[in-house]
């Protein structure tokens, strides 16, 4: 009797020692989870983040990485200005989207429109894109976009191509009734990039990308990754492999035309 006493009052022991352990080990996974799910919370926050504000003027454009969001909030009429960087290779694209003030307080549709220029204030064609639209007197919003052709290494002086340097995105309303001027709005403006790589390289380079401004404030307007040097594309490679290609494809034809020396010889 006091034998199975004993061991029942030790199972239920283990038991309860069993209990205690899934308890502390489901707390310690929710606590986890928790934290885990805080931080990527914060990192999502955080990510494209861009200013809240906007220049006037090419002097005063408020500078943006590629990725970022940048919004500003500013009246019907005002010409709101950003730059951003861009490299050779790359194939930017600058979208915008305009949130209009209460239908009840407009007059008539409006007209936005955004404009492109590089570091040398050269307005740069769109490739496609909305570039203008006109919102109707009813509408919550409009969206633009401006994509530009691919920047390019070098070009001759008098073209206008794209050039790697600084580019300035503008953003106003051009078709606006007199009586909805000074109406407020909240524009946001995200510039991104497509890597075109070597089929759009150039034999040449620039000495230095168009920047705008003193010296020191290349390294503000420049990539994370630094400008490129102009030199290096893949082209260097598909064209070492293609001699490499060549050379085998020589002496395997070389081969094959000797054909086999007779027995003897």
């Amino acid at each position: 009797m006091g034998l199975a006493v004993a061991v029942a009052r030790r199972r239920l022991e283990d038991e309860l020692m069993r209990t205690k352990r899934l308890a502390a080990l489901a707390g310690l996974l929710g606590l986890t989870t928790l934290l885990t799910s805080g931080a990527a919370f914060a990192a999502s926050g955080d990510d494209g983040k861009g200013p809240a504000d906007a220049g006037t003027s090419f002097r005063t454009a408020t500078e943006i990485a590629q990725g970022d969001r940048a919004t500003a909030s500013a009246s019907t009429g005002d010409y709101l200005y950003w730059s951003f960087p861009a490299d050779a290779g790359q194939r930017p694209t600058v979208e915008a989207t305009v949130k209009l003030p209460a239908s009840a307080s407009r007059h008539a549709g409006t007209t936005w429109r955004i404009d492109v220029y590089d570091g040398l204030r050269r307005r740069q064609s769109c490739m496609y894109g909305m570039q203008a639209r006109t919102a109707p007197k009813d509408a919550a919003s409009v969206d633009l976009a401006c994509t530009l052709r691919t920047v390019r290494a070098w070009s001759e002086p008098w073209a206008n191509d794209p050039l790697p340097g600084t580019y300035y995105v503008r953003l106003t309303a051009t078709g606006v009734e007199t009586a909805d001027l000074g109406l407020p709005v909240t524009a946001e403006v995200k510039a991104t990039s497509k890597d075109i790589g070597g089929a759009a390289a150039v034999d040449g380079t620039l000495g230095a990308p168009l920047v705008p401004g003193k010296r020191a404030a290349l390294s503000a307007a420049e990539p994370e990754d630094g400008w490129a040097s102009g030199w290096w594309t893949d082209r260097w490679a598909w064209t070492a492999a293609g001699g490499v290609l060549a050379a085998l494809a020589g002496v395997g034809g070389y081969t094959l035309a000797r054909g086999r020396a007779p027995s003897g010889a």
